[in-house]
């Protein structure tokens, strides 16, 4: 069983023994907004939501609990979770990965002079996007947390370390390399937690979890809790996960995966590399002593772009339906939407710029803004991927996709044309949970390795570029001066 944790929801997935997948079950997560740029959940919430999946695919498939061989988890990631030792109980709610409440003292790190350092261990940006700013928070604001912390009672996790102390009753404080090197803590060049970053940001190290390789005897589920004892064998942060499930496993290979926000991951092979242009360094995995590294680009929203259109401006009544209204348009006639609603990332790395639609005239209609939030995915996916050529001197020739948002054939269709590359969609979309599937049957010895997976993978489609080049550069170029709109508004 995979159990892929989101933003916005939790899946539980069954697949057999050929990696084909015979029952799922879905459940939403609420998330809060405090205050403008806040994003929260309640951890009890995330929990829940995981045991309703887990029971209902359970009966759907006809299965017991004692059925499942192992469990492979993947989660999304950053998103930052305190709770007592003694108690079990969360001191505070997570603070989501798009959350920017800790903003301040993500500038406190770069007025110190902290940030090239910072770079240097972590491979990541003094922003609050990741989770070490958001602890530090947690302990600057919330009543009682900086004591728990000073008694040695005060635990940290993100959403797999608090799924994996919860299934094992407890008893379990665990996370994976590729969670781990999200935090701000961890010293990706020497693969453990570093007591100069947990020192700079106030941070005890005895909150935090054992850091292990990805897959492997990780824990076992609690029988009081789940109803069996069930290793679990795989663990990964959710875009490596889809790397992995991607079978992106040369280095060069390159996937994005479309949920509520974007990512894109270059496999960089067995070291890290350190970008020059905005992308940050990432572990991927760590198998059986080998760690092997990605570059990201972080995009925080796409999907959840859609998701306003629908629910705050009413604009749609499904997702579905942006694909109908983007394709009755023969052309966006100049409407350019940046999605800034919690700032920008790669490129750009601007926790201060909010949204912005420009070329707006009397003739704009809902479809015009419903296209330019499924062009601004585009747009922002080609900013990361110049990123990645200049960096790497590398021009992929295709671009495996995932996520829900791929099943929109306008999105994927103009993604070809703007980058000008093959956008492949494989036949089983959800690959942040293969990926965690992969990872627990290799974890079991199911697989020997990743090169016993290579049957495992199939491609559905492939949308191959038609718009002329000099009016994809055209648009583009639309888009750049979009941008720089909304960065001239943050900046007076």
């Amino acid at each position: 069983m995979a159990i892929d944790q989101g933003t916005s929801s939790s899946w539980a997935i069954i697949f057999d023994e050929g990696a084909k997948p015979i029952a799922s079950s879905q459940r939403q997560v609420r998330q809060t907004f405090p205050k403008p740029g806040w994003v929260e959940q309640d951890p009890r919430d995330i929990w829940g939501s995981v045991v309703e999946v887990f029971r209902d695919s359970l009966s759907k498939a006809g299965l017991f609990p004692s059925d499942i061989s192992a469990i492979g988890i993947t989660n999304q990631r950053e998103t930052t979770i305190l709770w007592d030792r003694q108690t079990g109980e969360p001191v505070y709610n997570a603070i989501v990965w798009q959350s920017r409440q800790s903003a301040h003292i993500c500038q406190e790190i770069k007025d110190s002079g902290f940030e090239p350092e910072l770079r240097r261990k972590t491979g990541l940006l003094a922003d609050p996007y990741f989770s070490g700013t958001k602890i530090a928070w947690i302990l600057r604001n919330v009543e009682g947390a900086k004591e728990l912390m000073m008694q040695g009672r005060l635990m940290f996790g993100t959403v797999d370390t608090w799924l994996s102390y919860k299934l094992t009753g407890g008893k379990r404080h665990i996370t994976d390399q590729s969670n781990a090197s999200r935090t701000l803590l961890f010293d990706i060049n020497c693969l453990r937690w570093d007591e100069g970053l947990c020192g700079m940001l106030g941070i005890s190290p005895s909150v935090l979890p054992d850091v292990n390789e990805s897959c492997g005897n990780l824990a076992i589920t609690s029988e009081d809790v789940i109803g069996a004892r069930i290793p679990i064998t795989g663990l990964a942060g959710d875009q490596q996960s889809a790397l992995f499930g991607q079978l992106c496993i040369k280095q060069g290979d390159v996937k994005s995966t479309y949920g509520t926000g974007s990512f894109m991951l270059m496999n960089t092979g067995g070291s890290p590399f350190f970008s020059s242009n905005g992308l940050i360094t990432t572990v991927a995995w760590s198998i059986a002593g080998r760690t092997t590294y990605a570059l990201e680009g972080s995009i925080f929203v796409a999907g959840s772009a859609i998701q306003w259109i629908r629910d705050g401006l009413g604009i749609v009544e499904t997702s579905a339906e942006s694909e109908t209204l983007a394709m009755g348009l023969q052309s966006n006639e100049g409407v350019y939407f940046v999605p800034a609603f919690v700032g920008l990332g790669t490129p750009y790395w601007n926790q201060e710029a909010r949204g912005t639609i420009t070329g707006i005239t009397r003739g704009t209609t809902k479809a015009h803004i419903a296209r330019a939030a499924l062009e601004s995915i585009a747009y922002q996916t080609m900013d990361v991927l110049n990123s990645m050529k200049a960096d790497c001197h590398i021009e992929p020739a295709t671009l495996k996709v995932d996520g829900g948002m791929v099943a929109n054939g306008f999105l994927m269709g103009f993604l070809a044309d703007i980058a000008g590359i093959e956008v492949i969609r494989p036949k089983f979309q959800e690959t942040t949970a293969l990926g965690a599937a992969f990872l627990a049957g290799i974890g079991i010895s199911h697989w020997k390795g990743i090169e016993d997976l290579a049957d495992c993978w199939q491609q559905d489609h492939t949308f191959k570029p038609s718009m002329p080049s000099e009016e994809a550069k055209r648009l583009y170029f639309g888009w750049k001066r979009c941008i720089r709109a909304s960065l001239a508004a943050c900046s007076e």
